[in-house]
C-alpha cells in the first residue's frame, strides 16, 4: 500500500511537466488564454496564485457597509443601466439590493457587463465604497456571480480570485484550478523532509491546496509563506550553484593589500575617507586578500564616494603587478572615471588607458597592445573592454559600476578574460537589504549610506502641467546667474510607441499619445519657453562621438539646457548644473528619478527640481511622487519603490531579461528571505552541485524554475 502510494505520488510529480491541454476543461480558445497568461504545463497552472480573496465569513450588509472602507456584499440585481456620457465612453450601473440598502455597481469600458448580469442574479461585489448621487457605490468592482440566492452555500467560505486575462474568467479558471489540484497537486516534496521539519513549514501538496481553496485566510497566507521560501531557495541555491559552475578549476589570485601603492594613493586623495567608506574599502581589500575569488557589490547612493573606494582596490592590484579593468555602461561615466582617477593614478606612477567606442583605431591599436603587454595596470571604458582586440596580460580585479545596466553573459565575459580574477560590482541604485540577499545572495554585500560632501543640497516639488511655467523660469534665471539645466523626458521622439518605458505601467487614459519626447520639446523649447538660451539635445541613440561632444560643451559651459532621456541618470557631474525638469514623472520608478535628481545640487548652489505630472492629486501616482518630495534618502525610497514594484522592475530586469520572483513579497517576507539565504548556503556549501540522493529533487526544482542562469554559464 505505501509503494502503491508512493508511486501514485510519483506519477503526479511527473505529470506537472505534462502541458496545461492535458488539464480538464483545457482545450481551444480556453487553453490559448492561458498559455497567453504563460500557464503552458500543469506546474504554471497550480503555481498560478489567487491575487485576492473574497472572504464570504465577512459579508457585510449593504447599509452595513462602511464607506471608504474595502468591503464585500452579496445581493440581488434589481436593475442594469448603461450610460454613453461621450462617444467613446460607456457605463454600465448595476444596482444591488439586499435587506438593508442599495448598492450601485460601477463598470466602466466594460459593456459586457450588462450582457453577463440581469435582475434576479445573486452577485458578490468587492472593493471600496464610496457614496454619490444618493446611493453606495463600489466603481469597478470585483464581482462574482451566484446564480441564484442558494447558491452562495455552494461557495467556500474563502473564495479565491485567480488573474485571468482575455477569453478566460474568474470562474473557469478556479474550476480549472481545482481540477488540477484533484488530479495533480499531492505531489512529491522537493524539500528534505528534515528542512520542512526545521523551518515548520507545510507539505507541498498541502500548501498547493490551502494556497488556492483556504479554509481561513490566515492558512492561505501559510500556504503562500510555503511557496514563497520554496521560490527564494531555488532562487539561492541557482546563483550559488551557478557560481561554483563559474569558478571550478579556477585558481583565486590572492592580492597584496598593504603595498607602497596603495599607501600613496590614500596621502594622494584631496580628502580623507569617511569611516563608512574605510569600512567599505577594508572588506573589499580583505576580500582581495583572501584565496577566495571576490565577488563583491558596492552600493551607495549618488555622491558617496564609491569611486574613491573603489580607487584603493586599484592600489592593490598595482601592489601585486597585475591588471585591473573598470567597466561602465556608457562612454560619458568612463570618460568621467578617466578624468577623475586617472591624475591620481599618474601621481603614484600607476600607468592607465581609456577604451570606449569612440577611441579612434589610431589611438586604440597602441593602447591594447600596452594592455596585452601588461604595462598598462588599469584599463578604463565600456563594453569596448568586451572586443576580442582588447586582451589582458594579468586581469585580476573587475570593476563594473551600474552593473544591472549589463546582461549576465557581458560581466561574465569580460571575467573571462582573467580567469580568477576578483570582481567588484558597484550601483548607486540603493537596494534594499532583502533584495540584495533575495537576488544578489551569491554576493557579499558592503554599504555607504552617508555623502562625505553634503552639497548644497535639493528642493525637489511636484508641479502639474499648467505650472510647468514655473520651471521655466527657475531654468531661466539660472542661466541668468551663469549656472546650466536639465530637462528630462520619457521617449527619445515622437515616433515612440513607449515600449521601453517599463519603470511603471502605462497610464491606461492617455497611452503614449501625450509623453514628451527630447528631439520635439529641444526643439519646442529653443523656439518658444526657452528662447534665446542655448538648447541642445542627449539621447541614447545617438553616437558616442555625438554624445561625448554634447557632453564636453555641456560640460565646458557652452550649453545651457541640455534636453535628454534618461541617460545622464548615471555619473553625469557637472556642479554648474542647479536645476531641472522631468516631463512626465510619473512614468519613471522613484529610484530612477532618484538618480536623475543627483544631476543637480551637487556643487556649491543649491538645486532645484520639477517633477511634472498630469495624475490627480489623490492618485497612486502622484502619492508616490510625493515621497520624493519628502525626503532626500536613497534607501528609504528604495523600499517604498519595493513596495510598489517588482523587485526585476526596480533592477532594470525586464530590460536585460533577468528572473524576478513571482511569489515572495520582498517587502514583507525580510524572515523568509534570511532563512532561505542561510539554508541555502548551508546546503550548497554541504553538497555544492546538489548531488546528494535528498537534494536532487532539489537540483531538478531549481532547473526547472531558474535554469536560464545555468544557461548563460554555459553560453559566456
Amino acid at each position: 500500500m505505501v509503494v502503491s502510494e508512493a508511486s501514485d505520488r510519483v506519477a503526479r510529480t511527473c505529470q506537472l511537466a505534462d502541458g496545461v491541454g492535458s488539464l480538464r476543461f483545457v482545450s481551444g480558445r480556453r487553453q490559448q488564454a492561458m498559455e497567453r497568461l504563460g500557464l503552458r504545463r500543469v506546474r504554471d497552472v497550480l503555481l498560478h496564485l489567487p491575487h485576492r480573496y473574497l472572504d464570504f465569513s465577512q459579508v457585510t450588509m449593504i447599509g452595513y457597509a462602511d464607506v471608504g472602507v474595502e468591503a464585500t456584499v452579496v445581493g440581488t440585481v434589481d436593475k442594469v443601466v448603461t450610460k454613453r456620457p461621450r462617444p467613446r465612453m460607456q457605463i454600465v450601473e448595476v444596482y444591488v439590493v439586499d435587506e438593508t440598502g442599495v448598492l450601485v455597481a460601477t463598470f466602466f469600458r466594460q459593456p459586457w457587463i450588462a450582457d453577463q448580469l440581469s435582475q434576479g442574479d445573486v452577485v458578490a461585489l468587492s472593493g471600496k465604497v464610496t457614496f454619490g448621487y444618493g446611493f453606495k457605490q463600489i466603481k469597478a468592482p470585483f464581482f462574482e456571480k451566484l446564480g441564484d440566492a442558494n447558491a452562495r452555500s455552494n461557495y467556500a467560505r474563502i473564495l479565491p480570485v485567480h488573474p485571468v486575462g482575455e477569453g478566460m474568467s474568474t470562474s473557469w479558471m478556479r474550476r480549472i484550478v481545482s481540477s488540477a489540484i484533484e488530479d495533480a497537486g499531492d505531489v512529491c516534496d522537493p524539500l528534505p523532509a528534515g528542512l520542512v521539519a526545521r523551518r515548520r513549514l507545510l507539505s507541498l501538496g498541502r500548501a498547493l491546496r490551502a494556497v488556492h481553496f483556504p479554509s481561513s485566510l490566515a492558512q492561505a497566507e501559510e500556504a503562500r509563506r510555503r511557496l514563497a521560501y520554496d521560490e527564494l531557495l531555488t532562487l539561492q541555491l541557482a546563483l550559488l550553484v551557478r557560481r561554483g559552475m563559474e569558478l571550478e578549476g579556477v585558481v583565486p589570485f590572492v592580492h597584496t593589500t598593504d603595498g607602497a601603492y596603495g599607501r600613496a594613493l590614500v596621502e594622494a586623495l584631496p580628502f580623507e575617507l569617511t569611516r563608512e567608506q574605510q569600512v567599505a574599502a577594508r572588506e573589499i581589500l580583505a576580500d582581495m586578500a583572501a584565496p577566495q575569488v571576490m565577488n563583491r557589490l558596492l552600493l551607495g547612493d549618488v555622491g558617496t564616494g564609491k569611486t574613491a573606494v573603489a580607487l584603493l582596490a586599484l592600489g592593490a592590484v598595482a601592489d601585486s603587478g597585475t591588471q585591473a579593468a573598470m567597466m561602465a555602461p556608457t562612454s560619458v561615466l568612463a570618460r568621467q572615471y578617466a578624468e577623475k582617477l586617472g591624475p591620481l593614478l599618474d601621481a603614484v606612477g600607476i600607468p592607465w588607458a581609456l577604451v570606449t567606442g569612440a577611441t579612434p583605431p589610431a589611438e586604440r591599436v597602441p593602447v591594447a597592445r600596452a594592455i596585452a603587454q601588461g604595462a598598462t595596470t588599469c584599463a578604463f571604458g565600456t563594453t569596448a573592454l568586451l572586443s576580442d582586440d582588447i586582451a589582458f596580460a594579468h586581469l585580476s580585479l573587475v570593476i563594473i559600476d551600474e552593473q544591472h545596466r549589463f546582461g549576465v553573459n557581458q560581466r561574465l565575459a569580460l571575467r573571462q578574460k582573467g580567469l580568477g580574477a576578483d570582481l567588484l560590482t558597484m550601483s548607486a541604485t540603493p537596494i534594499p537589504r532583502t533584495l540584495a540577499l533575495s537576488v544578489y545572495g551569491d554576493i557579499a554585500c558592503s554599504r555607504i549610506t552617508h555623502r562625505p560632501r553634503a552639497g548644497a543640497g535639493i528642493t525637489t516639488v511636484v508641479i502639474p502641467p499648467e505650472n510647468v511655467d514655473l520651471a521655466y523660469g527657475a531654468i531661466r534665471e539660472a542661466v541668468a546667474r551663469g549656472q546650466q539645466a536639465y530637462v528630462i523626458c520619457p521617449l527619445v521622439d515622437d515616433r515612440d510607441d513607449g515600449s521601453a518605458l517599463d519603470d511603471v505601467p502605462q497610464r491606461s487614459q492617455s497611452g503614449v499619445a501625450n509623453l514628451h519626447s527630447a528631439v520635439s520639446t529641444a526643439a519646442s523649447l529653443a523656439r518658444s519657453a526657452l528662447r534665446g538660451l542655448r538648447v541642445e539635445v542627449l539621447t541614447g541613440r545617438m553616437s558616442a562621438d555625438e554624445k561625448d561632444d554634447v557632453m564636453a560643451r555641456f560640460g565646458g559651459g557652452e550649453v545651457d539646457v541640455l534636453v535628454s532621456t534618461t541617460v545622464v541618470e548615471v555619473g553625469v557631474d557637472v556642479p554648474n548644473a542647479t536645476v531641472m525638469l522631468v516631463f512626465d514623472a510619473d512614468r519613471f520608478g522613484l529610484a530612477t528619478l532618484h538618480q536623475l535628481r543627483g544631476r543637480v545640487g551637487r556643487g556649491d548652489i543649491a538645486g532645484n527640481v520639477y517633477l511634472e505630472c498630469g495624475a490627480k492629486p489623490d492618485s497612486p501616482a502622484r502619492q508616490r511622487l510625493s515621497a520624493l518630495e519628502a525626503t532626500n534618502d536613497g534607501f528609504e525610497l528604495a523600499e517604498l519603490d519595493l513596495r510598489l514594484r517588482r523587485e526585476g522592475e526596480v533592477l532594470g530586469y525586464r530590460q536585460h531579461g533577468g528572473v524576478t520572483l513571482s511569489i515572495c513579497d520582498l517587502s514583507q517576507d525580510a524572515d523568509l528571505i534570511e532563512a532561505a539565504h542561510q539554508d541555502a548556503r548551508e546546503i550548497a556549501q554541504d553538497d555544492p552541485r546538489l548531488t546528494r540522493a535528498d537534494h536532487v529533487p532539489l537540483a531538478h526544482e531549481c532547473v526547472d524554475r531558474f535554469g536560464a542562469y545555468f544557461e548563460e554559464v554555459g553560453q559566456a
